[in-house]
């Protein structure tokens, strides 16, 4: 039981003798499907296989222009005569179990090259769309405004391999480990030397090392997840396999060094019934260089540190995440478009992860907010950074967020289910082993947290035992930084419009002492416009049940604190401070294709949809900062967005919004507004003047 749950969850797919077809689709470029075509004269040839892909802007990964890649040229179909059977099969050829609709006129915008079929008939049973009924390859009466398009539903056919996706399980599928033979190798995690082992019966079997390459190494270090490989010393390990019995299952490897699986490679096997068969070999032996935050040497482990131009955001575990890319000083997102398995290793690779498992399509890993600065990254797989690829740049007419790349990486095995965090009923707890657990939300366990060195709680207090609920998902708002940029401005609002702000204690601690009704408060205003990016909505922590009816504005709170607004002095000190209750947390407005969920009429339920936003206008009651008191000068604005983090989300590092801010007395300025984590290192040590100030937090 114990070697099951510490065993490495990295499997390799070992074939006799022949390559099935979806094992060669994992090392295809971008995106596309692949099937066998129909052997026939007005065909591509047999050793070909037609390639289907989703293209096209504004769309979710399921769905999108179809494209084909015939004759070594991409090109799309006609909508004349298009019917739902005809997207059913090009469905099916993506891998999802059925269409749940077609569209026409090149919704998804205009395709580019000809337009390969007209007039497709399929009667929806066909195995790929070359086998229905059309006018031929090539034989079209039709523009590209009459692009045809389709919708997927959602779900994929078990066991589908696509060339992004490394999923060996309608293979015979083994494991792959490294038996370290030093004792003290075999205590510590993760495990990065050893000898290479496969799942082989009910047990572990060897691979000949004869011809084995570095190249060969690299690839099963990717696999278990490391950027790199290193020599390793053969006689040390010769001396201990010699008193060892060995069974070889496989006889040679033969890797180029750039394929993501072993099972991409040239694989020879042991004939059968001569398993212990390796002449003038040994069993291959792999030594592996682990990333930054997976190394025991500290010292080494700090200078090693990841300085990267590329980052991963909003994944829910360790190496997955959406691409993001560092140019002049500014974080911004790459298209998605020709993104493959080889481009997306590259980028596990400079991160310190091993090589991807999967490449993600269609912002499944959420929606960036800044810019869009790559396309169509072309990666070989050795190079150093995803800079270092050939890529197309960016215009305003190619991509949007909603096309945003991501991966998935190979992670070592690191054990962590020893501190693992389970949740109870509390009746039974007898002991507590840690309190005052602090953590920054990047560890990989909670060991590796803050926490007191001696437990302060007491012990078989079940009230005070800490618990979890776990999700797949989250929610991210951000918000829209050059909105308030542009909104900004200063009004002077008599005391007599303000005793409902009053009430709900929008107004500076001043404001008590003043001469109601005569008077005025000088408001600094603008506009909040909040995107939830995430991948689940955001719904209030407390239920309907507890919100609270104000009758000043109307309606219901759900939360009592959504936003903090703060101006800050060149010392970090608060000058003004305002809040935002969650008047009415609602969609306000959504992006193409997502549909409003939330609405607060009428007791409606509150909350934020993916791909929707909330927009709090410049001139509704609260939406401002009360600086009466403050006098001019140069100041830092910020917003931060659930400051108490009372709901999940995946990233908090971009729930606060600063500005520079410059104020006459008069007039007020706004200027470098930018989110918490939008610009580099460097330019946010520039924009900070003074020492405190984080990404969303104030000391």
């Amino acid at each position: 039981m114990e070697q099951s749950r510490r065993r490495q969850q990295f499997s390799v797919t070992l074939l006799f003798g022949l390559w099935l077809p979806c094992c060669l689709t994992q090392t295809t470029t971008p995106n596309p499907a692949t099937v066998t075509p129909k052997p026939s004269p007005s065909s591509q040839s047999q050793t070909e296989r037609l390639k289907v892909r989703l293209a096209g802007y504004p769309r979710k990964h399921n769905e999108g222009r179809i494209e084909l890649f015939y004759k070594g040229e991409w090109g799309t179909i006609c909508d004349d005569d298009f019917s739902i059977s005809n997207a059913n099969v090009l469905c099916r050829q993506l891998g999802f179990v059925s269409a749940t609709g077609w569209t026409h006129s090149a919704k998804y915008g205009k395709g580019q090259g000809k337009i390969w079929l007209d007039n497709v008939l399929c009667n929806g049973g066909e195995k790929s769309i070359e086998f229905c009924k059309s006018r031929g390859w090539g034989n079209s009466d039709c523009t590209h405004d009459e692009d045809a398009g389709v919708v997927c539903k959602d779900e994929r056919i078990p066991g589908f391999v696509d060339s992004n996706i490394i999923d060996v399980s309608c293979l015979n599928v083994y494991e792959v480990r490294l038996r370290p033979v030093v004792a003290m190798a075999k205590k510590k995690l993760p495990i990065t030397e050893g000898v290479v082992e496969v799942k082989y019966k009910d047990g572990w079997a060897q691979i000949c090392d004869l011809g084995w390459t570095i190249k060969n190494t690299r690839v099963v270090c990717g696999m278990l997840g490391f950027p790199h490989e290193r020599k390793v010393n053969k006689n040390f390990y010769k001396l201990y396999l010699e008193r060892q019995k060995n069974y070889f299952h496989v006889h040679s490897v033969a890797c180029t060094g750039m394929e993501v699986h072993l099972a991409a490679c040239p694989l020879e096997f042991s004939k059968p019934n001569a398993t212990s068969s390796c002449e003038g070999g040994m069993a291959a032996v792999v030594s592996c260089m682990p990333g930054p935050q997976f190394m025991q040497n500290s010292g080494l482990k700090k200078k090693l540190k990841n300085s990267s131009n590329v980052r991963l955001k909003g994944g829910a575990r360790l190496g997955e995440g959406r691409v993001e890319v560092l140019k002049d000083n500014e974080w911004g997102t790459m298209c998605d478009d020709r993104w493959n398995l080889l481009s997306a290793s590259v980028v596990c690779r400079e991160l310190g992860y091993g090589s991807a498992k999967e490449a993600l399509t269609g912002a499944r890993m959420g929606q960036g907010m800044g810019p869009i600065y790559m396309n169509e990254v072309k990666c070989l797989g050795h190079e150093k950074s995803i800079w270092n690829c050939p890529f197309k740049n960016i215009t305003s007419e190619d991509c949007q967020h909603t096309e945003d790349a991501a991966v998935r990486c190979n992670v070592p095995y690191m054990g962590l289910e020893n501190s693992e965090t389970w949740y109870w009923d509390s009746s039974n707890v007898t002991e507590m082993v840690m309190s005052g657990v602090k953590c920054t939300g990047n560890e990989m366990a909670l060991s590796h947290c803050q926490h007191h060195k001696t437990v302060s709680c007491q012990r078989a207090a079940a009230k005070f035992a800490a618990g979890v609920i776990c999700s797949e998902t989250a929610s991210d708002l951000v918000l829209n930084a050059p909105l308030v940029q542009q909104t900004v401005y200063i009004e002077d609002r008599p005391l007599h419009m303000l005793y409902c702000a009053a009430e709900e204690d929008c107004l500076s601690k001043s404001a008590a002492k003043a001469n109601w009704p005569y008077g005025h408060r000088r408001l600094l205003r603008f506009s909040s416009q909040i995107h939830n990016i995430g991948r689940a909505d955001f719904k209030p922590k407390a239920g309907r049940h507890s919100w609270v009816w104000h009758a000043c504005h109307g309606h219901y709170h759900s939360m009592d604190v959504f936003t903090h607004y703060d101006l800050l002095n060149a010392n970090g000190t608060k000058v003004a401070e305002g809040h935002k209750a969650s008047f009415c947390l609602e969609d306000t407005d959504c992006q193409e294709g997502v549909s409003k969920r939330y609405e607060c009429a009428n007791f409606g339920d509150q909350g934020i949809t993916v791909g929707c936003w909330d927009l709090y206008r410049h001139d509704i009651d609260c939406q401002w900062l009360d600086i009466t008191d403050v006098k001019p000068g140069n100041y830092i604005m910020q917003v931060v967005i659930n400051p108490n983090h009372e709901v999940a989300e995946s990233d908090f590092t971009n729930n606060a919004m600063k500005c520079n801010c410059k104020y006459d007395g008069h007039r007020i300025w706004l200027h470098n507004c930018h989110i918490g984590d939008a610009f580099s290192e460097e330019a946010e040590r520039r924009f900070e003047k003074y020492p405190g100030q984080l990404n969303n937090q104030v000391y």
